[in-house]
This record gives C-alpha cells, sequence and structure tokens, in this order.
C-alpha cells in the first residue's frame, strides 16, 4: 500500500529537522571552545608590545599580530600550557609598522629557547584635525580642533591630541576643514623676526647687561636665533624668550 502523500512529507521534514538538530550539535563545541594555542600566542604578544612600550615610552596603545605562523610551545597545540614566558632579547632600533623581534621562550622547565618572530603593529592613540579652515598665520587652538584615531607607525607626522599649546604656535599654510594635522602644517609663532631690532639681555651669573640686537632670522620661543650686537657688529646667538626679546648666558 502507497503512503498517502502527507504522510511521506510529514516525515521528511521531521527527518530533516532531527539532522540540522544533530548537525547543530555537533558544531557547537567547535564554534564556542577557546584555542589554547590562539590565546597564548595573543597572551604573550601582550606582554611583548608592553616591553617594547616601555623601552620606547610611547604615547598610545601599542598592538602586535603575527605576520607569519609562529608556535611559541613546543607540546602539541590543545595540551594547557602555563608558566611559558616571551622576553625580548635585543630591542629594534626603532618602531616601524613591521617588527622583526628577537625573544627568548621560557617553557617550565625546559631550557630557554631563542628564536625570531616577525610582527605587524600598530600604534592607535587619538590626533587633531582641523574642525574648520585655517589660514597661513592663524594661531593654532586645539579647542578648534576635532579628535581622530589613527596609527601613528602610519601616520607618522599626525599631532597627538596630547599636544595642546595654543600660545606659541601658528599655521605655516591654509588647512582646510576635515584635514588631519601633521608637524608640517604648524611652528612655532615667530617672537623675533629677521631684520627686527631686539632687546638682549647677557647674563654672566648675577651681573645684566641689557643691549640692542638685529635679528639675523626668524625665532619662536625657546628657539636659539643668530643675532648682531648693533655697537661693536659681533654676531651670535640668543635664546628667543619672548616677544622681540631674547638673552645669552656666559
Amino acid at each position: 500500500m502507497t503512503p498517502p502523500i502527507h504522510f511521506l512529507r510529514c516525515l521528511l521534514l521531521a527527518t530533516g529537522a532531527a539532522l540540522a538538530f544533530g548537525h547543530a550539535r555537533a558544531q557547537a563545541p567547535s564554534e564556542t571552545a577557546a584555542d589554547p594555542l590562539v590565546e597564548l600566542r595573543t597572551g604573550l604578544l601582550s606582554s611583548l608590545a608592553q616591553e617594547l612600550t616601555a623601552h620606547f615610552n610611547t604615547e598610545g596603545e601599542l598592538q602586535l599580530e603575527l605576520a607569519r605562523p609562529w608556535q611559541p610551545i613546543t607540546g602539541k597545540a590543545g595540551d594547557s600550557k602555563e608558566g611559558v614566558t616571551a622576553k625580548l632579547i635585543e630591542f629594534p632600533a626603532a618602531l616601524s609598522s613591521t617588527l622583526l623581534l628577537r625573544i627568548r621562550i621560557t617553557e617550565g622547565s625546559q631550557s630557554p629557547r631563542e628564536e625570531s618572530v616577525l610582527c605587524r603593529a600598530q600604534l592607535w592613540r587619538d590626533a587633531w584635525v582641523a574642525q574648520t579652515p585655517a589660514d597661513r598665520g592663524d594661531f593654532f587652538d586645539p579647542a578648534a580642533c576635532d579628535v581622530r584615531r589613527i596609527d601613528a607607525l602610519r601616520d607618522r607626522d599626525a599631532i597627538p591630541a596630547s599636544f595642546i599649546n595654543s600660545t606659541d604656535w601658528s599655521y605655516l599654510r591654509p588647512v582646510p576643514a576635515g584635514r588631519l594635522l601633521t608637524w608640517r602644517d604648524i611652528s612655532r609663532r615667530a617672537l623675533v623676526r629677521k631684520g627686527q631690532v631686539i632687546d638682549v639681555s647677557a647674563l654672566d651669573g648675577f651681573l645684566q647687561v641689557n643691549l640692542k640686537a638685529l635679528a639675523m632670522q626668524d625665532g619662536g620661543k625657546g628657539e636659539t636665533v643668530r643675532v648682531r650686537n648693533i655697537e661693536s657688529r659681533r654676531e651670535f646667538a640668543a635664546l628667543v624668550v619672548g616677544e622681540n626679546r631674547a638673552q645669552v648666558n656666559f
């Protein structure tokens, strides 16, 4: 006797649901279980990033990821590994987007071993972005800027948001709104300008002599400029300390 069509249809639906349920149960453990080797690598890379941050005294969050496969342990990948450490034995000359790190691996009671690990690096920190257009000569004002998260190893010249000096710096060139600001966009505001007669204080202990000098170049606060004594015509270097003022110590 041929089974009714609706009975076959129900049987197929029930079988399919059972197979799907069985498939889901089989896949769940592999999707949720953590890989001990991945966790170990992540922890060791984080430790190496902390060493690099402390060594170079960097500002921001340094992140490392492997550029090629690396197994930091000698046992099986699934083994539970505790007491595995990685220490830098040689620091790179500078931080860059690609780093070849020479490290020492200590694994339990085994003898330490040395190896090289190739990593890609990113240094995340906040940087200033122009909120409104600025013209050449305008004062640099952080209050008129927005903040953007950037990779400082890629945008090396970006001005970090920790830089908030707005009194001694001005724009070197026009800057449109929305532009990531770099050190090429600003410079110290010139308090001494080439060709101007300025006041120079010559200090020798408690003795101070004031004289007039001709500035031979522009200079911002804290910068050293060449000046020429108006009377003796002798040139010397002086430190800019204010508007049309400089000093020299003997």
